[in-house]
């Protein structure tokens, strides 16, 4: 026997109709479950009745892109069942569900009965064609867990501190515990409807509340103490969220230190696919963690581009200056670069002080060598990655932080969140025919920007919040002039210019930022705020025009930001109930109006 829909379901009155002829069938599906794959045939309606859904989709050589989540009384693959095509993400259970399902036939029947009901099934494909269009996700993650992992003491305090910053941006939250445990069914799904988000909090002597949390929520936050190691044992996988990468980690980290430790030995106890920095006196890092759940959190990406990428300082001193937070960094070649020192916590003086130290006073690339494979030593290089990088890991710095290289054994691009970050920032820079390649065991690695220079996309996957991303390759692309051979060499050598490079590192340079128009105009697509700073008369091995670089960094963005109509971090909110409710109320005179005067 068929269950009841929920009486608000959009679809109910189809699926009501065909459970009166016994059109339609009804199955529980377990957690971590798929409901279709992508490239399946799309030959039935779903509707789902209890439980969550996640729609995920996997393109080769790049991380999974979560799409959102499907409620109770939401349809799944509508649009690929109308449009006769096979479905194009796939559709997992994130907890136990119970799911209707209604065949094509059965559904073209019903809708011949009841044009209503397609009306009201066009409406909903519009609304999810306008969100990814407007490069939103199709239903935001609003159920969150947080619980202990090791000894990290209580921590509800820490999670109501969260509530409060949620409720600070206007959204209506709550905190829930143990207190919960022997709640009905019902009793969880009017908390999760009468809210915009809900928190649930398992502390570690728990018991059995942490398995009804892990199953309870779309999204899970394993809270440790950074000051302390992880445990020994072994952790429980908690499927099916472990296995889509929804499971994140929050390391409690003690006021005044000046950068974590010990965290790479985290992430492998826990398998987590995101890592934040929680300092118990910093209020911001709470904010920062607001922003994260509610989609607001802002990622910045910075290509590569040789000198011209200076102005990836500039741009983050404008950042700063606007109020704009960052809280998500990533970055390709020299991009990496400054994006590492953004992570690291540098200010904008000590941004400036070191750029200038590494690169600037003197050229990187003046240890010329014998050309075997590649025309510099890449020691000095290395040198000053290793004074002012020293021995950080990646997972041990503030912000959560990718760089980009490009694996030529593999053939595709090289993902680095992980590790030692001067060696991931030496692959990401390991320009061909300039640097000699680093090695990562049987692998070649080169500079990023060979086969992705804007990793908008790349961020995309890891945050819902609006991106900011800074491209200095769009500009005028090297000319004859920048690759002309020296009227005399020797001239050449006494002026000192041999310290950039001979002018095939300009070539080499150019001839790797260079991405195929549809690649830009992918991760574009990603991206909320462009900013192209004008560095075309930086020559792109120009190693001394910092300040030219900085300026038009900081100019360009200081323009991208007027350009707004609202702050960066509103760029993709999601209304809350209460606006939601005013958005109705207020178009619904319109909407009577309308339906009186129509013919």
């Amino acid at each position: 026997m068929l269950p009841e829909l929920p009486v608000d379901s959009t679809l109910a009155r189809l699926f009501r109709q065909a459970k009166a002829r016994d059109a339609a069938r009804w199955f529980s599906l377990p957690g971590g479950q798929k409901l279709y794959a992508a490239g399946d045939a799309a030959d039935e309606l779903f509707i789902l009745r209890t439980g969550r859904l996640g729609a995920f989709r996997h393109e080769e050589g790049q991380e999974p892109l979560f799409l959102g989540v499907i409620r109770p009384g939401e349809p799944a693959g509508e649009m690929a069942l109308v449009a006769g095509l096979p479905h194009s993400a796939d559709v997992v259970a994130l907890r136990d569900s119970e799911v209707i399902a209604l065949s094509r036939e059965a559904f073209l029947e019903a809708c011949q009965a009841d044009a209503s009901v397609m009306t009201e099934l066009a409406r909903l494909m519009i609304l999810r064609t306008r969100q990814a269009a407007t490069r939103g996700p199709m239903g935001e993650p609003s159920v969150f867990g947080f619980m202990t992992v090791g000894q990290p003491g209580l921590i509800r305090p820490t999670v109501e501190r969260l509530e409060r910053e949620i409720a600070f941006l206007g959204y209506l939250v709550t905190t829930v515990g143990s207190e919960a445990a022997g709640a009905p069914t019902e009793w969880f799904s009017d908390v999760e409807r009468t809210h915009d988000f809900v928190l649930y909090v398992a502390e570690a002597d728990d018991g059995g509340w942490r398995q009804v949390v892990a199953r309870q929520v779309d999204r899970l936050f394993r809270v440790g103490r950074g000051d302390r190691g992880p445990p020994r044992a072994p952790l429980r996988t908690l499927s099916p969220l472990q296995a889509q990468q929804l499971v994140d980690l929050i390391l409690l980290q003690p006021a005044g230190i000046a950068r974590p430790s010990g965290s790479e030995a985290w992430l492998d106890a826990t398998d987590a696919a995101r890592l934040f920095h929680l300092r118990r006196t910093e209020d911001e890092d709470v904010r920062r963690l607001a922003r994260v759940l509610t989609g607001q959190s802002v990622g910045l990406v910075l290509s590569g581009g040789g000198a011209r990428a200076y102005a990836h300082v500039g741009a983050i001193k404008a950042l700063r200056e606007r109020g704009v937070p960052i809280d998500f960094v990533g970055g390709v070649s020299m991009g990496a670069i400054v994006a590492a020192g953004c992570a690291m916590g540098w200010d904008d003086a000590e941004m400036e002080r070191r750029i200038c130290d590494a690169f600037v006073r003197t050229s990187p690339l003046d240890d010329i060598a014998l050309p075997l494979l590649a025309m510099t030593q890449g020691v000095k290089v290395g040198e000053r990655l290793a004074q002012h990088f020293g021995e950080a890991q990646i997972a041990d710095l503030w912000l959560p932080f990718f760089c980009v290289s490009s694996n030529l054994t593999t053939g595709a691009y090289q993902l680095h969140r992980r590790g030692m970050l001067r060696k991931a920032l030496r692959a990401s820079i390991s320009l061909p025919g300039v640097l000699p390649p680093a090695t990562d065991g049987a692998n070649v690695l080169v500079d990023g920007a060979v086969m992705k220079n804007y990793p908008a996309d790349i961020m995309r996957a890891q945050q819902l919040g609006p991106i900011v991303g800074v491209d200095v390759t769009a500009a005028r692309s090297i000319t004859a002039d920048d690759v002309a051979r020296p009227e005399s060499v020797w001239r050449w050598l006494r002026s000192g210019q041999w310290r950039n490079g001979p002018p095939i590192v300009s070539l080499l340079m150019r001839a790797a930022t260079v991405s195929t128009g549809r690649d830009l105009a992918a991760a574009r697509e990603a991206t909320d705020v462009l900013v192209l700073p004008d560095v075309a008369r930086i020559e792109i091995r120009d190693w001394g025009a910092y300040e030219v670089a900085v300026e038009a960094g900081y100019r360009a963005t200081l323009e991208a930001l007027d350009r707004l109509s609202r702050p960066v971090t509103d760029l993709r909110r999601r209304a809350s109930r209460a606006e939601r409710a005013a958005m109705r109320s207020s178009a619904a005179p319109f909407a009577e109006t309308s339906s009186t005067a129509a013919p």
